[in-house]
């Protein structure tokens, strides 16, 4: 797939990537000019993390010869327009945070740079597994990983306990555990995030799902192939016994069944850490939730559920530079450091855990050692998981077919229909699609 994924797809998504600007001229010129091969010079960065600032100037504080100029960007699809708009004009930064979903998207778009010259074997060999599979494509590195959150389970430990249940640590145990505490509580053990396509792909990632292949002339879509609809059918069955709840993830209703203490769990990730303990901090919970790895269907694939990437756009006048930064954001401590406490981010570079803990101070809120669950939940195999050439029409579709999920509902049916008009969508982009 990876030696195909630029063939597969040709010009064709640049349209897609591009959509929000008319004037890309002026950006393949910048391209094709020589550039420094030194890495000094300023260094443009982009970013919608916070304190990013902070690390920009640790930087620039820890050597004489790259100065790096930092800028906020909004994030999410705003921010997204922001980048292709620049690139097309000419006027992008040389340093730009990118989403793993997103990544595809701008690579068969020819609109970042390969790092590989720029980017020592020594430097890639510091992330694991999961993350590089995820920024390397078509043979070539085209980011570096920064954080590589692993999907896992958040649990009420004193709800456990009501019912006389174990962590689960099989899917079918999850489903009776959901039964014995809805029983027992009231309570239902996970929410059903219909608002978060990333989040149902990455339990259809651990099942052994492929969501999207490139050939060597076209995609292949495969979102509702037998592992997804197997996920989609568990799912579908605890829906309609009420051990689990549809509800959209981070609104009000989402946040008061935590602090009520209608949810005995959250389906999440590293970082659901910041995001429990902001909501329920002051509701009496403290200890009571702990961090669980994801209930195995019988492998070891460990996927990711968010995570960011640093890449250099293809219009940087000073990828040598822009890369030299890259590595210090994603591998030295200083730059853990200089961020601060800013959640509890489980980062891809191996040795920067120890760092990225001491930063974080709300670990004790939680009943259990939730930076060895990190380690644990992140200690997998990739299953060669790769997003699509442009996931946000897999998100729209999802959006729109699984609003009404819940009780009585066919989600492996839904599942049918979100395959359906993510191939129309690909399709009328001008993309082949098996």
């Amino acid at each position: 797939m990876r030696s195909s994924i630029r063939s597969a797809l040709g010009l064709a998504a640049v349209a897609v990537v591009v959509a929000p600007t008319a004037a890309c001229g002026s950006g393949d010129d910048a391209a094709s000019s020589p550039r420094p091969t030194a890495a000094t010079g300023e260094v443009v960065f982009w970013s919608s993390l916070s304190n990013m600032d902070l690390v920009a100037q640790a930087f620039n504080d820890s050597q004489d010869d790259i100065d790096v100029v930092h800028e906020t960007v909004p994030s999410g699809a705003d921010g997204y327009a922001k980048l292709s708009t620049a690139i097309g004009a000419g006027n992008a930064p040389d340093v730009a945070t990118i989403e793993y979903f997103a990544l595809p998207e701008f690579v068969t778009s020819d609109r970042l740079t390969p790092l590989d010259d720029y980017v020592a074997e020594e430097t890639l060999n510091q992330f694991n597994e999961v993350s590089t599979s995820l920024v390397q494509l078509g043979g070539n590195t085209w980011a570096l990983p920064y954080d590589a959150p692993p999907m896992m389970v958040w649990y009420r430990q004193d709800l456990l306990d009501a019912a006389g249940v174990d962590v689960p640590t099989t899917w079918e145990e999850f489903e009776k555990a959901g039964q014995a505490v809805h029983d027992a509580t009231g309570s239902y053990l996970a929410s059903f995030n219909a608002n978060e396509s990333s989040w149902f792909a990455g339990l259809a990632w651990q099942n052994g799902s492929q969501w999207f292949d490139a050939g060597e002339d076209s995609w292949t879509v495969g979102i509702d192939d037998d592992a997804s609809q197997e996920v989609a059918a568990l799912w579908q069955r605890m829906l309609d016994a009420g051990t689990v709840k549809a509800v959209p993830s981070f609104t009000d209703e989402w946040t008061a069944d935590m602090v009520e203490g209608r949810a005995a769990g959250v389906i999440g990730a590293s970082w659901s850490a910041n995001s429990i303990y902001s909501r329920v901090k002051d509701a009496g919970q403290e200890g009571k939730w702990i961090a669980a790895e994801l209930p195995s269907w019988g492998g070891d694939i460990a996927p990711l559920y968010g995570g960011s990437t640093y890449a250099v756009p293809r219009t940087s006048d000073n990828p040598a530079a822009a890369a030299k930064f890259i590595e210090f954001l994603t591998t030295d401590p200083r730059a853990i450091e200089a961020r601060g406490d800013s959640g509890s981010a489980y980062l891809a570079a191996f040795g920067l855990t120890e760092v990225a803990q001491e930063a974080y101070t709300t670990s004790d809120f939680f009943g259990n050692d939730i930076w060895a669950v990190f380690e644990d939940a992140a200690d997998g195999t990739s299953n060669d998981w790769q997003w699509g050439p442009n996931f946000g029409i897999t998100t729209s579709a999802m959006q729109e077919v699984l609003t009404d999920v819940g009780a009585g509902e066919e989600l492996t049916d839904d599942l049918s229909s979100v395959q359906e008009r993510t191939v129309d969508g690909l399709e009328r982009s001008g993309l082949s699609i098996e």
